[in-house]
């Protein structure tokens, strides 16, 4: 499952098996990513927090929003992990798995509007050239029609998953078919 050990879940106990329980609460079920830090159990508490604050509480932008940007970057990283994970979130919404393999191949063939686009413009641009932004890239996303408040959660989202994206990669967390499967969006 990774380069390192981890604690799987039937041998935690204490702190880790309470942190287990309450993201299989919230999540319906513990994801490898989260299982890397296993033997760091408060930085997976945060790690956790930190993820559900982006992409489930403190939104700003739509699910299916921080969806794309979460597939779009993981792509840019070439993370399969991220990529598979988050792209099977995604479909929940978009229920087109043609569509969804295009985003992965080339978003910008496909048929989104302007607001998006600018978005997916600005997370790949955070992902491959962050020292290339500067101020033209925010008031771009505020001409698409983003809110200031929109556009700092795009840029946590995108940097979220840069992050994400290094530490799957960095350990090797592995995935499979049914380790993707059974979560709650």
């Amino acid at each position: 499952m990774a380069w390192i050990d981890i604690i799987d879940e039937a041998d935690a106990e204490g702190e880790l098996a309470d942190i287990y329980d309450a993201i299989a609460d919230e999540r319906g079920k513990v994801a490898n990513i989260m299982q890397i830090h296993s033997l760091e159990p408060e930085a997976m508490r945060a790690h956790m927090e930190l993820y559900t604050t982006l992409m489930f509480e403190q939104v700003a932008l739509s699910r299916e929003e921080c969806e794309m940007v979460a597939t779009v970057v993981s792509t840019a990283n070439d993370c399969d992990y991220c990529r598979h994970h988050h792209s099977v979130a995604l479909d929940a919404y978009w229920n087109d798995d043609e569509r969804l393999q295009m985003l992965m191949k080339d978003w910008r063939a496909l048929n989104l509007p302007e607001r998006r686009r600018a978005m997916l413009d600005y997370a790949e641009l955070l992902t491959q050239s962050p020292d290339a932004c500067e101020e033209r890239e925010v008031e771009t996303l505020q001409e698409a029609g983003l809110s200031d408040e929109e556009i700092l959660n795009l840029n946590l989202v995108a940097s979220y998953f840069n992050f994400v994206n290094r530490i799957a990669q960095g350990l090797g967390v592995a995935f499979d078919e049914d380790e993707m499967q059974g979560y709650d969006y």
